[in-house]
């Protein structure tokens, strides 16, 4: 994206949080990321940020969305099998939500991007191979959509790549601009 970013991770327990809707559980687990983030930050005595140099926090989550229901990631070979199997001629969603906080001002602003991937049937040895190995399936939703192994199964991506990767570059941009702007008009 052309910034500088410093990696940190939340560790929260994201299992303990639950919502009933995909679009709350990921909005619910991005702020629960930054409040953590934040706390650390106030913990360690972390420069926060001036206003002549504004420091942001980005937090996301997504989820993968099949038939109405919440894909995580999969926390078992058998379960990782059953959800690739859902996306078999079917359509999912990649449901993110992006946070960013502007560490100078408090101020957060935060938005949701949806892409819709529709696929092709997939045949049971590649879900098998994929299932053994592991590496592919260790995502939300379970399976790595973007993995050049995966893309003949892709019928039509509605949405961005970065999207189903996981950080929506364009809503991701818009939110950094709307929080650097609040930092000026102050």
């Amino acid at each position: 994206m052309g910034y500088e970013f410093t990696v940190m991770s939340a560790d929260i327990d994201e299992k303990a949080i639950r919502r009933e809707t995909p679009e709350e559980l990921v909005k619910a687990l991005a702020e629960a990321k930054a409040d953590a983030i934040q706390l650390n930050l106030a913990d360690g005595c972390a420069d926060r940020g001036s206003r002549d140099r504004p420091t942001l926090l980005i937090t996301s989550d997504q989820v993968k969305v099949s038939k109405g229901m919440i894909r995580e990631r999969p926390t078992s070979t058998e379960e990782a099998r059953e959800f690739i199997k859902g996306y078999s001629g079917d359509v999912a969603f990649a449901m993110n939500y992006v946070l960013v906080t502007n560490l100078s001002t408090g101020g957060r602003k935060g938005g949701w991007d949806i892409p819709e991937i529709c696929f092709h049937h997939i045949p049971d040895e590649f879900i098998e191979k994929v299932v053994k190995e592991g590496g592919m399936t260790c995502v939300a939703g379970g399976l790595r959509l973007m993995h050049p192994s995966s893309l003949p199964f892709i019928k039509e991506l509605v949405g961005t790549v970065d999207s189903v990767r996981g950080l929506p570059r364009n809503l991701t941009e818009k939110l950094i601009r709307e929080s650097l702007q609040e930092t000026v008009e102050m």
